[in-house]
C-alpha cells in the first residue's frame, strides 16, 4: 500500500467513526462510553493519517497525546484543538473495559462530537493534499 493509499484509508476509517459517533449523539440514552470510543477512534485515525502524510511511522497506540508528540517531533504544529481531544484517550483505554460512572469528569458530549474531530479532519486533509502536490 502506498503512503497516499494508507493516508486515504485512515481518513476514511475516521469518517466512519465520526458518522457512528454522530448517530449515537442523536440517540437519547446512548452510552457515553460508545460515543466517546468512536470519537476517540476518529481522532486516533486522523492523527495517524497526519503522521503518514509527514512520512512518519506511528506506533501501535491509542494514546492521542503520544501521537500529538510524534507529530511535533516530525516538525508539524497540530491545531490547538487537539489538546481538547487528548482526553478522549480514556475511552479507548479505561472506559473500553470499565464503566463510566455518572459524575466522572468527561470533557466530551454529543454537542461536540463533530466540531472538534471535524476541525482536526480539515487540518489532516490539508496535510494529505500537500503530500499529493509534492
Amino acid at each position: 500500500m502506498t503512503h497516499q493509499e494508507h493516508f486515504r484509508l485512515l481518513v476514511e476509517k475516521a469518517r466512519q467513526h465520526r458518522a457512528v459517533a454522530r448517530m449515537l449523539a442523536e440517540c437519547d440514552g446512548a452510552p457515553v462510553e460508545a460515543l466517546g470510543f468512536h470519537s476517540q477512534q476518529a481522532a486516533e485515525k486522523l492523527l495517524k493519517a497526519a503522521v503518514v502524510a509527514l512520512d512518519g511511522e506511528y506506533p501501535y497506540t491509542h494514546r492521542l497525546g503520544e501521537l500529538v508528540d510524534l507529530l511535533r517531533s516530525l516538525g508539524s504544529t497540530p491545531p490547538q484543538i487537539v489538546e481538547d481531544l487528548v482526553d478522549l484517550t480514556r475511552f479507548a483505554v479505561e472506559y473500553r473495559y470499565d464503566t463510566y460512572q455518572a459524575g466522572d469528569e468527561v470533557p466530551w458530549d454529543g454537542s461536540r462530537v463533530d466540531s472538534l474531530p471535524g476541525t482536526l479532519a480539515e487540518w489532516v486533509t490539508g496535510l494529505g493534499g500537500q503530500q499529493e502536490s509534492e
